[in-house]
């Protein structure tokens, strides 16, 4: 059975953060994932939360798409920026017991050549994989849209992603195959995740157009979901998507997909 993790930075918007896992996790989903850790929040009082109602988060982030935050792979002066991003976000996964991050590429870099921007791209994710297998850390590389939501975005191919994948070769670098944004960029869903299945370590998921609801997209979601389930796929279905229903009875409606 696929396992899910809901987002919790897209539902229940108006509730703190530890109010929006206990919303989520009253629903009957017992993992979560989010963004970027808010420095304000207390740590302890979040793992304790995480105990008390024996849920998990699954994954976070390591630095935005466009870079400013955490930097840009895109960019060879951001390495070092990028690298202690991802060490202090190990630190505090580790104390949250998560051992997925999502990583962005950055936006494209003006005045040198797409071929120097992946050179840029695969020496920065090498070293960051270093120091992942050391700590026993995914990092998942994600791709997202340039036409609706990241314009400037370098990474919007799962063909590019996968071979980046395949050139650094190691088992703690996997895709972060986002639906909505795959198709958007490309279409071909299915075929692209039964080829590539043994490189996707986590989904995204919202309807297209609009990043809503599941059920109202163009993108037969209940099909796409028995295809992954038939796979040797052990990772999360995560459901990133903004609700045009209440999150509550929205929720409610979206994990119908998944009853067997």
């Amino acid at each position: 059975m696929l396992k899910v993790d809901v987002c919790v930075e897209t539902v229940f918007e108006d509730l703190s953060f530890n109010d929006r896992i206990k919303k989520v996790a009253a629903l009957g989903f017992n993992t979560m994932e989010f963004w970027f850790w808010d420095y304000n929040r207390d740590v302890k009082s979040t793992v304790k939360l995480l105990s008390d109602l024996n849920i998990g988060i699954n994954d976070m982030v390591v630095n935005s798409p466009e870079g400013n935050i955490g930097g840009a792979l895109t960019n060879r002066a951001d390495k070092s920026k990028y690298l202690d991003s991802l060490k202090k976000t190990i630190d505090l996964a580790q104390q949250l017991n998560i051992s997925k991050l999502i990583t962005c590429t950055g936006n494209e870099v003006q005045g040198i050549s797409d071929e120097e921007q992946m050179a840029n791209v695969i020496d920065t994710l090498a070293a960051a994989v270093e120091i992942a297998e050391k700590e026993n850390i995914v990092l998942l590389l994600e791709a997202l849209n340039s036409y609706v939501d990241h314009a400037g975005y370098f990474l919007t191919s799962s063909k590019l992603s996968f071979d980046i994948i395949r050139i650094i070769n190691s088992p703690n670098l996997k895709f972060l195959f986002d639906i909505y944004h795959m198709q958007i960029m490309e279409g071909n869903i299915v075929d692209n995740i039964e080829k590539n299945i043994s490189l996707i370590g986590h989904f995204h998921s919202a309807g297209v157009p609009g990043r809503h609801e599941l059920f109202n997209s163009e993108l037969d979601y209940k099909y796409i979901i028995q295809k992954i389930s038939s796979l040797d796929y052990d990772g999360y279905f995560g459901l990133e998507y903004y609700p045009c229903l209440d999150s509550e009875v929205s929720l409610r409606e979206i994990k119908k997909l998944f009853d067997r």
